[in-house]
């Protein structure tokens, strides 16, 4: 131990001890300053790729007319393709909570409509007087960013005309 100290103070570095249990007890020679702040940089740079689940929702009736229809399936397009999952709800009122099989063929359609962009992850339930379907993205959400950023890049930014 006594040598190995010496040789920590000789080259200027810090002893650590690796491995405190073991017998003989494992130490190692480094510089503890610099492998603090490289642990700190890999960790800020696993938080940076990190994505985050953002669920968006959209509800619907059975009873929703064609041009709606697609003013909701062009939302949850939007959803997909920024990255994020989409929850569909289907509110059942009075007379319509006999007929359920008029809300599963509803998000049987929606989901063949973007089934490019995404799949079904929880195939529709009754939950009560709603039935309740989820549909999450092919890509994750760090990929869409990626090429969102990528897009941006290739148009010329607007502030940067007018100065020239």
């Amino acid at each position: 131990m006594q040598d190995a100290l010496r040789l920590a103070q000789e080259s200027d570095l810090d002893l650590v001890e690796v491995a405190p249990t073991a017998r003989p007890p494992v130490a190692k020679l480094m510089d503890y300053g610099k492998f603090k702040y490289e642990s700190a940089v890999k960790a800020r740079e696993s938080r940076k790729n990190q994505s985050n689940t953002i669920i968006k929702e959209i509800k619907l009736r059975p009873k929703i007319d064609p041009h709606d229809y697609e003013t909701k399936k062009g939302h949850v397009v939007r959803f997909l393709k920024g990255g994020d999952k989409v929850k569909v709800t289907i509110m059942f009122r009075g007379r319509e909570q006999s007929r359920p099989e008029l809300g599963r063929r509803l998000l049987a359609r929606l989901a063949e409509d973007v089934q490019d962009l995404g799949m079904v992850e929880s195939q529709p339930k009754q939950d009560g007087r709603n039935m309740v379907m989820v549909i999450g993205p092919h890509k994750r959400r760090s990929e869409h960013k990626a090429e969102a950023r990528a897009a941006a890049g290739d148009r010329p930014r607007r502030r940067q005309r007018e100065q020239a």
